[in-house]
């Protein structure tokens, strides 16, 4: 019988080939400790202060060889167990020392007891013992596996907010950072050089604010007269109605009707917003809520082409998510030689370096406003010495810009287009309307526009008898107004479709007023010779000749024959034509003109039509107005042009009289007549002390 303490009992290769292939190296490095521990046994004392020692050392060697730094910090919050990661190498490796004591200690105790036990047990039963004594201590590792706690719902929740934050700050970055390259160019033109720098495809819009179409044939414009000689413009340009300046301006640079665009005046009511939107006021005009659309500024930002606009209505408004690189706030009583100076400073700033280059600071779009042919126009009216003055400095601006052009040999690399927004015509007191005369204004909430009136009801009953009393002033003044209502509004306005218009209209026929007290009394005026101010407005018809504006365009994007002419067109198609001219694809707009455009013949041409020179004042209409759509504004509109040739027919049973000497003179002597008549108005409005 094999000695009690003898080791060959306990080691397992005796009951069990292939456990020592089954275990670890360090677990065979444990079994021979437990059989040197069989041969000498240790006191308790001393096997604790070991084994503690082994712990403390093993300790120090974990610390030595575990990473720290942030990413330990980052794994702690990402871990689906906090800060104790269970199943590792680290626990692992303290399982197996755990493992290890628990075993010496029952060792310990049960070899006494194996020693007492073994001399009453067979070979048999001392292996079964020895067999469960041994599943007993692998079993022990079952016990050492904790299964991670499940986490937080609130971590999740803080956790998942955390990185949707994150992701969202980096697409908006990437969004914001990104939109000036999302670009489709269709119509990009290389690069081209001036001989010291690189131009992009560039346009320079520049607004004369009422400047009159027949403004150019009084020979006060060589530089205007220079650009039609060599560039391409029709003999007028029709505005929008009504033909005031702010729907007109965002119009040119949107190519919407206002009703579309929603600036549907100088100052008009929404009533969504129950608010008033008035031009004179910065604070409460220049706010995104009311311009409707997205400008040409915004367009080209966002693809990539950056824009420089100087005091154009609306571009202050902060529109839309894109600013233009350069605003220059409004400034009424700026010199024109200081925009002169701006433009071509915009135009001096550094450009593209190469093909490559995507940032350069120098716009392509550069936008100027010139408000002074208007505000003298107002002043001093359209046909006084003033406004002569007036309309020859701004062409005086257009050299100025050319001048620069050609001195930075940028002449044909840099497009330049002229335009207008509107005419002008002459006021007098003499043609004047009385509203508050005609119409119970008690039972009007707003006035909107000028000169035209819309009227607002204060309760939906009052509507019918405003429709009555309008209807009345219509036939009254059959002369003088047009009467409408939304629905009735004749089509060619587009001038009905926002609820920013409102319910009923009163329009004066072109070179007339509407006023009411107390800014102005007919009457006395009339009885005292008070001189009506303004002398000269705008806001009528937008297709009277008075309002006629212009358009004139020269550089490579139009590369037509020198003084081509082009057909009249109206100004929703400007935007396109800008557009194209930079590359740019145009948002759907109400205007259909694209490059390259389509001249007619040209201006020098003996079949072309004469120029217009439209009587202002104009002659009476004897046109009936009714609340309702009329054909006779056309008629009116024919009527007060100098072109049109009154017929060689007369009516039955006048041929006579008409083909007689006396017939002719008498003629003539009507049409001199008409002319003093037409002179002396225009002086005493120049001088009212006549």
């Amino acid at each position: 019988m094999p000695h009690p303490r003898s080791p060959s009992l306990l080691s397992p290769a005796n009951y069990d080939n292939d456990a020592a292939s089954l275990r670890s190296p360090s677990e065979q490095d444990s079994d021979s400790d437990d059989d040197e521990f069989l041969r000498h046994p240790r006191s308790t004392l001393e096997l604790s202060q070991h084994d503690r020692s082994v712990l403390e050392d093993e300790d120090e060697l974990e610390k030595l060889l575990t990473r720290t730094g942030p990413a330990l910090g980052l794994r702690r919050i990402f871990s689906p167990n906090g800060s104790s990661v269970r199943i590792g190498k680290r626990e692992r490796r303290r399982a197996r020392r755990e493992a290890r004591l628990s075993r010496r200690e029952r060792v310990s105790e049960e070899g006494e007891l194996m020693y007492e036990m073994e001399e009453g047990l067979g070979d048999d039963d001392t292996s079964s013992l020895m067999s469960g004594s041994s599943m007993d201590l692998d079993g022990k590792e079952d016990y050492l596996y904790e299964p991670p706690s499940k986490p937080s719902w609130r971590r999740i929740v803080f956790v998942s907010a955390i990185i949707a934050i994150l992701f969202l700050i980096l697409f908006l970055g990437a969004y914001k950072a990104s939109s000036t390259f999302r670009a489709v160019h269709p119509h990009v033109q290389p690069l081209l050089s001036n001989g010291t720098s690189l131009f992009a495809p560039t346009t320079i819009l520049i607004s004369l604010d009422g400047f009159r179409a027949d403004f150019l044939d009084r020979g006060l414009t060589p530089a205007l007269n220079s650009l039609i000689a060599n560039g391409v413009s029709p003999q007028y340009m029709t505005p929008s109605f009504p033909s005031v300046t702010f729907p007109n301006h965002f119009t040119l640079v949107t190519g919407l009707y206002p009703e579309s665009h929603g600036v549907v005046g100088n100052t008009f009511w929404d009533p969504d917003l129950d608010e008033a939107f008035f031009y004179t006021h910065p604070a409460a005009s220049m706010q995104p809520k009311w311009w409707n659309a997205e400008p040409l500024w915004e367009t080209a930002e966002k693809q990539g082409i950056k824009a420089g606009i100087h005091m154009w209505p609306g571009s202050e408004a902060h529109i839309g998510i894109v600013e233009p690189s350069y605003v220059d706030k409004y400034n009424g009583s700026e010199a024109l030689p200081r925009k002169i100076n701006r433009v071509l400073e915009l135009l001096d700033l550094p450009g593209p370096e190469d093909e490559s280059d995507l940032m350069p600071l120098r716009p392509q779009f550069i936008a100027a406003y010139v408000p002074d042919v208007d505000k003298d126009g107002h002043t001093y009216g359209p046909n006084s010495t003033e406004i002569r003055e007036t309309i020859s400095r701004a062409d005086d601006l257009v050299a100025g810009i050319v001048a620069g052009l050609e001195s930075r040999n940028l002449t044909n690399l840099v497009n330049i287009v002229v335009v207008s927004d509107h005419g002008m015509a002459s006021t007098s007191t003499e043609r004047l309307v009385q509203l508050d005369d005609e119409i119970d204004l008690r039972l009007v909430e707003r006035i909107d526009g000028w000169p035209s009136r819309g009227l607002r009801p204060k309760q939906p009953e009052n509507m019918e008898i405003l429709e009555e009393q309008v209807a009345r002033l219509g036939k009254k003044y059959a002369d003088a107004v047009e009467v409408y209502t939304r629905e009735t509004m004749p089509e060619r306005y587009h001038f009905s479709n926002n609820d920013r218009i409102a319910p009923l209209w009163v329009i004066p026929r072109t070179g007339w007023a509407i006023v009411e007290r107390p800014e102005f009394d007919v009457k006395k005026a009339l009885e005292t010779g008070e001189v009506y101010h303004p002398k000269g407005i705008h806001g009528y018809d937008h297709e009277h000749p008075l309002m006629r504006a212009i358009f004139i365009a020269r550089g490579p994007a139009f590369p037509h024959e020198p003084n081509s002419r082009l057909e009249a067109f109206q100004n929703i198609e400007v935007y396109n034509i800008l557009c194209d001219s930079l590359g740019i694809d145009p948002l759907p707009n109400n205007g259909t003109l694209r490059l390259p455009l389509n001249p007619v013949g040209l201006h020098s041409d003996e079949h072309a039509p004469p120029q217009v020179r439209p009587s202002d004042p104009p002659e009476p209409s004897s046109a009936t107005i009714t609340v309702g759509p009329s054909e006779s504004t056309t008629a009116a509109t024919e009527a007060s042009s100098t072109t049109v040739t009154p017929s060689a027919t007369s009516p039955a049973g006048n041929d006579d009289e008409s083909t007689s000497w006396w017939g002719a003179i008498t003629g003539k002597l009507e049409e001199f007549k008409e002319w003093a008549g037409e002179l002396f108005s225009a002086e005493k409005d120049n001088h009212p002390q006549l």
